[in-house]
């Protein structure tokens, strides 16, 4: 079973920080983990000091942030009764190194952030704390949109698993199904297949000769039963006594499938499997991953093999 002992949860005030706050204690609660709430203070956007100067106005800051670490115990009101323990930790510095290295130091085992926010995160948006915090941490990353955005609930009733059949997929669809055995949800197990030509899923036949038109149908029919059963056999017994999983394939661009079928199942978050850290895999990041995270109007938990 799924161990999660800490969970690392970043504060900028904001409403998407209070989101992300709600999906931490939650899931805090259902692993009995415990928190780390950190908020980072650095220098104010737009200022023109550097090196010594700069250090007053980070004192100044931090001094502003450790009075303001009261309300991040106020925006954690709810753990003593939930029966789950928040240490709070202002830092001075970038927010990204901040939460990196604090997430190395907790030993965090999942990091849950918001995806837009502001203050001392910069106005967190995709392509800079965010993206930065998905592209280097090595924990999985729980990514929350803001509540005016938000169309999940709490307790999780439908996770939809999207898997590419790689190492790391296998490992988020394990996260996926501890997440819904504890939430009791149920999981949609998805792979998307993309053709090399464009969609629909076949190019038209009345102009290309017949023996090729039948050949491409048949490539597709193969390929449409190998995606089924490679689902299947991703999912023993053992997980099917966790929680509820179907599965299901879809024909198109990877993301464009994901989000649509997430809006369609009414799904309270969706499991990513992401590759490893060195720049070669960045370009994932920069399609599928990034696209579903920037415009899920669930959470979308990515995780790393």
């Amino acid at each position: 079973m799924l161990s999660l002992n800490r969970i690392l949860c970043p504060v900028d005030f904001s409403d998407a920080s209070q989101h992300a706050i709600d999906h931490a204690l939650a899931v805090a609660r259902w692993y009995g983990a415990r928190i780390t709430a950190l908020h980072a203070c650095g220098p104010r956007r737009g200022s023109g000091s550097t090196g010594a100067e700069r250090e007053p106005a980070i004192d100044l800051e931090c001094v502003e942030a450790r009075r303001l670490g009261t309300e991040v115990v106020a925006a954690f009101h709810a753990a003593h009764a939930m029966g789950v323990d928040v240490d709070v930790v202002v830092h001075a510095g970038h927010p990204v190194t901040e939460i990196l290295e604090c997430a190395v130091s907790t030993s965090a085992d999942l990091i849950v952030m918001g995806t837009h926010g502001s203050g001392g995160f910069e106005h967190l948006v995709l392509g800079s704390v965010t993206e930065k915090v998905l592209r280097k941490a090595g924990c999985p990353v729980f990514t929350v949109p803001p509540r005016v955005r938000a169309t999940s609930a709490l307790p999780f009733r439908r996770l939809l698993c999207a898997v590419d059949f790689s190492p790391s997929s296998d490992r988020a669809l394990e996260f996926a199904c501890s997440l819904a055995q504890q939430s009791k949800a149920g999981v949609t197990l998805l792979h998307v297949l993309e053709w090399p030509w464009h969609e629909p899923p076949a190019p038209a036949f009345d102009e290309i000769p017949h023996e090729q038109a039948v050949q491409l149908i048949e490539f597709r029919r193969q390929s449409e039963e190998r995606t089924i059963d490679r689902l299947d056999a991703l999912v023993p017994d053992a997980v099917r006594d966790m929680c509820p999983v179907v599965t299901r394939f879809a024909h198109g661009k990877p993301y464009v499938e994901i989000l649509r079928i997430a809006a369609e199942e009414g799904a309270d978050a969706v499991v990513l499997g992401v590759q490893g850290r060195n720049p070669l895999d960045l370009t994932l990041l920069g399609s599928t991953t990034n696209q579903v995270v920037r415009r899920a109007s669930c959470p979308v938990l990515t995780v790393r093999r």
